[in-house]
């Protein structure tokens, strides 16, 4: 083995089955944090913008990025710009920004696995044999840092965070707090977005 950036048993637990793509994404964010010289973020300090979208499976990889570097999506650290590609940024507000992609040679080299055979006949991760499953998450595990990801220092990189605010109104049509960030006005009145009517419902309606 020689990657020194393995995932803990749990971050399979809380990622829900075993697949190579959690693993991956784990390693990323712990070389990302290494080259960066970061601390896993407790609180607020350290934003991810991976480059994934919606409808392939890679999107594990963001998971295992949270685990690795506790920016999470809870804490609102975590934002995707769906282009599609097998990347991500990683920015701490001190110690700069620092974009991490996979190699097209290891994507190619690790797709000829069993494993994906599997799943291109959608078959989900969880039911495929677990020696099918463990051989190709030994194989990512195997490889060198620098044969997995391309490192890309990017000192032009800018991000300011929203600024957090405990403030918050009662809607006047459903009588829920909504934060004031996002509170509409309808007929004089605060209400919510939902409640406003508004094209910018059309997220959550969708």
């Amino acid at each position: 083995m020689k990657t020194q950036f393995v995932p803990p048993d749990w971050a399979f637990e809380f990622h829900g089955h075993r697949c190579p793509f959690m693993p991956i994404g784990y390693r990323m964010g712990r070389v990302a944090m290494s080259v960066l010289g970061a601390e896993r973020e407790q609180d607020h300090g350290f934003h991810v913008f991976p480059e994934l979208g919606e409808g392939h499976p890679q999107t594990c990889m963001m998971d295992g990025i949270q685990v690795a570097t506790g920016a999470t999506y809870g804490k609102v650290l975590m934002a995707k710009t769906f282009y599609g590609k097998l990347a991500a940024t990683f920015h701490h507000p001190t110690k700069g920004a620092i974009r991490l992609a996979l190699r097209p040679e290891f994507v190619d080299a690790m797709g000829k696995f069993e494993f994906f055979a599997y799943r291109k006949r959608g078959i989900e991760p969880s039911v495929i044999p677990a020696a099918v499953t463990d051989e190709v998450i030994q194989w990512v595990a195997e490889q060198a840092d620098d044969a997995v990801f391309k490192v890309e220092p990017r000192p032009e990189f800018r991000f300011t965070p929203v600024k957090g605010s405990f403030n918050k109104t009662l809607c006047s049509v459903c009588n829920e707090y909504v934060f004031d960030r996002y509170l509409r006005m309808k007929d004089g009145r605060p209400v919510c977005i939902p409640c406003s009517g508004y094209a910018g419902a059309a997220r959550q309606e969708g």
